[in-house]
């Protein structure tokens, strides 16, 4: 989990991506239980309210379910969900605009796949 917090985007919506991450690289498996709000707002100096607002996001998405009086758990499949939600987000936010960029340089996108494979190849 990262330790600070960038100015680029709401927090509670960083708190929300780092929980996500969590469950991407495998910290949280399903029906894990994750940090308390408590915990996380002390942890990261952060308004309770924020911590709370950025999981509430994840509960709406079904990625996290709540155990009256126990707290907060990865839900089943919650890592394909978020999968999905990050795949789209990946390609309307990154993809189209770089082929978007791509193309105000005049330059096919067997190019743009050639420059990416270049990468590969050190």
């Amino acid at each position: 989990m990262r330790t600070s917090f960038d100015e680029s985007q709401p927090i509670f919506l960083q708190v929300a991506e780092m929980i996500e991450d969590d469950i991407l690289n495998g910290t949280y498996k399903e029906d894990d239980q994750i940090i308390s709000m408590a915990q996380f707002a002390s942890t990261f100096q952060i308004n309770p309210a924020t911590a709370v607002k950025g999981i509430a996001l994840l509960v709406n998405d079904g990625i996290l379910y709540k155990k009256r009086g126990l707290g907060m758990y990865v839900a089943a499949g919650a890592r394909k969900v978020v999968m999905a939600k990050r795949r789209v987000h990946f390609y309307n936010e990154l993809v189209l605009k770089l082929l978007d960029e791509a193309e105000k340089l005049e330059m096919s996108v067997e190019e743009v796949i050639e420059m990416i494979r270049e990468k590969d190849r050190g």
